[in-house]
């Protein structure tokens, strides 16, 4: 699911920002071109709701690294489109939108860490092994 919502987020920022605006969803350590998004995931939780229902907590960070010397102005430009663009995404497989929720920026050192949680409810799929034949032996009394 994970892997999904970044997915989802990677087609939102896509979709508002361009193909200008390089999206790395893995830490790059040498040859990262600015203007540049990273995604990731802090913390995921599961936990069990009822049954076989659980609900999971996605917190993402997306990092923004300016391009520009600029780099406030820039900075307040990108979070305010992240605030809009961020706010529902829809996943390609089912079609289904999830809200972002607590979304909120810190500027730290020149980078834009911009923090939104997707959560959801999720189901788990027992395993269905069924008796295919059912023998009883009985005797009757009387």
């Amino acid at each position: 699911m994970i892997n999904k919502i970044i997915e989802s987020i990677s087609i939102a920022l896509n979709t508002e920002f361009g193909d200008n605006y390089k999206i790395y969803p893995e830490k790059v350590e040498q040859g990262m071109l600015k203007p540049c998004f990273f995604i990731s995931c802090i913390n995921p939780t599961n936990n069990q709701f009822l049954g076989r229902r659980y609900f999971r907590t996605n917190l993402f960070c997306i990092q923004y690294f300016p391009s520009t010397s600029s780099e406030k102005e820039e900075i307040n430009d990108v979070l305010e489109r992240l605030y809009w663009c961020l706010e529902y995404i829809t996943a390609r497989e089912d079609n289904k939108q999830i809200r972002g929720t607590n979304m909120h920026g810190e500027t730290v050192e020149g980078v834009l860490n911009f923090f939104v949680n997707y959560d959801a409810f999720v189901y788990r799929a027992e395993d269905e092994t069924l008796m295919k034949t059912l023998t009883i032996d009985m005797a009757v009394k009387g």
